[in-house]
């Protein structure tokens, strides 16, 4: 399971072949986050930087330089420190990098002043992330005003930023088989981790404790982490969109809202699923939740190549407004309703998202104005869903309170697309049968 070196190697040519010549990339790791005092986040490394390296610690910078005579990529790293080391664990080192990471060169990260600005120096172009670190931002632009100030004894600052990211997120954007395999892993261990907790879930329970069957599974699995804050949300919560508290009481008749999924090698799934507390739907929730499998199934019928990426979401909206007809939730046309927009209160979202090394993934949804074409290799989510809020007076308050959201993980293919996370069940009677055999 994982990345290859030789696809670390694959991706960095790649993106040098597309800087061209009398240019340089310059990618900083990410830092080590403070959470409290004398207490930092659990480091987890850029996704930029670990796309192109698969390198996992802090306190580094990638060089890319096409057509260097002593190679094109150059990793700037932590010397090993024995002492150190004891605190904080095993330190790679410029020594072993090469070896270990596939990297052309690699040089102490304590003397980059010294050497960066000899590289940079001649260039016509930097690739950079403008934006994303004012402090490596700072330092960059100090090696560049260290050239500038050299000019009049013959040194040759570079004329041209580039964002490195127009490139670069356009690479990650397309997933390659080895990608697949790994996204593939993560949301088969997040649906096993959706049914444990349709499994395990009673009525009187905390959300936080089907919280916990979740990220017991992701651990077992090796996981080390959830891709983003698990949202467990019982009730009127499952109306919150970004709920993340999960500290309330889990009652009998309503429904819960589960929106989680495990990171895996730096790749995230995201699957949400939503289930009866006392396992069986009442005739609203019933009603509410075909109205929303209906539209992901839609929904899903449009991911293929060739379609645009907004046509699922039309799709979607368009068997959520046929639903809110049915159960006079809307009145009138749904043509009329859908140009209008009538069904925003009750569906107010977008139907995915691309998803990737991020739950959110890099990518632009829109090229020259147009909605993108859908082509093999990219990765999304589908995800529609329904709120009735707890206050909304329009309905009759037997509708009230009923969130709902269904949400896979799909791969567009040559042919169409694959869900990755269809072990999940989302089917009523599936859901129901499951939770009516709970271990």
């Amino acid at each position: 399971m994982g990345i290859s070196l030789k696809e670390f190697s694959k991706r960095r040519k790649n993106l040098i072949e597309q800087m061209g010549g009398s240019s340089i990339a310059i990618l900083p790791a990410a830092p080590v986050k403070s959470r409290n005092r004398d207490v930092d986040y659990i480091f987890r490394q850029s996704s930029d930087f670990h796309y192109l390296t698969g390198f996992p610690e802090p306190d580094a910078v990638l060089v890319l330089i096409p057509g260097r005579e002593h190679g094109e990529s150059v990793l700037f790293c932590k010397e090993r420190d024995i002492e150190k080391e004891l605190w904080d664990g095993v330190i790679t080192g410029p020594e072993r990098a090469p070896e270990m990471y596939g990297v052309d060169d690699a040089f102490p990260i304590g003397d980059i002043d010294d050497i960066l600005p000899g590289m940079i120096e001649g260039t016509e172009k930097v690739f950079y992330s403008m934006g994303l670190d004012a402090q490596f931002d700072s330092r960059l632009m100090e090696w560049i005003n260290v050239i500038r100030s050299k000019v009049r004894s013959g040194a040759h600052p570079p004329g041209e930023f580039v964002a490195l990211e127009h490139f670069l997120h356009d690479m990650r954007l397309f997933k390659s088989a080895a990608e697949i395999k790994v996204m593939t892993k993560a949301a088969e261990v997040s649906a096993e981790a959706h049914k444990r907790a349709m499994q395990k879930c009673l009525p009187g329970q905390y959300e936080y404790q089907l919280e916990a069957e979740m990220t017991h599974t992701f651990m077992d699995a090796g996981s080390r982490s959830a891709a983003y804050p698990s949202i467990v949300g019982g009730g009127d919560n499952g109306c919150i969109l970004h709920y993340i508290e999960n500290n309330a009481k889990l009652k009998d008749g309503d429904l819960v809202l589960i929106d989680a999924g495990c990171e895996l090698d730096c790749y995230a799934s995201d699957i949400t699923r939503t289930f009866p507390v006392n396992g069986r739907f009442s005739a609203e929730q019933r009603a509410l939740y075909q109205t929303v499998l209906n539209a992901q199934k839609a929904a899903l019928a449009e991911v293929k190549p060739g379609n645009h990426w907004n046509h699922p979401h039309e799709a979607a909206v368009r068997a959520i407004v046929e639903g809110l007809v049915e159960h006079g939730l809307l009145k009138g046309d749904v043509d009329t309703l859908i140009e209008e927009e009538s069904y925003k209160p009750f569906y107010m979202h977008r139907t995915g998202h691309w998803l990737g090394m991020d739950v959110h993934d890099v990518g632009e949804y829109k090229v020259g104005g147009e909605w993108r074409v859908l082509e093999p290799g990219m990765a999304l989510t589908v995800e529609p869903g329904l709120y009735v809020a707890p206050n909304n007076e329009e309905v009759e308050s037997r509708w009230r309170g009923i969130g709902i959201r269904i949400e896979d993980d799909v791969v567009v293919t040559k042919s169409g697309h694959q869900i990755l996370s269809e072990g999940a069940p989302k089917e009523i009677e599936d859901i129901e049968a499951l939770m009516n055999h709970r271990a």
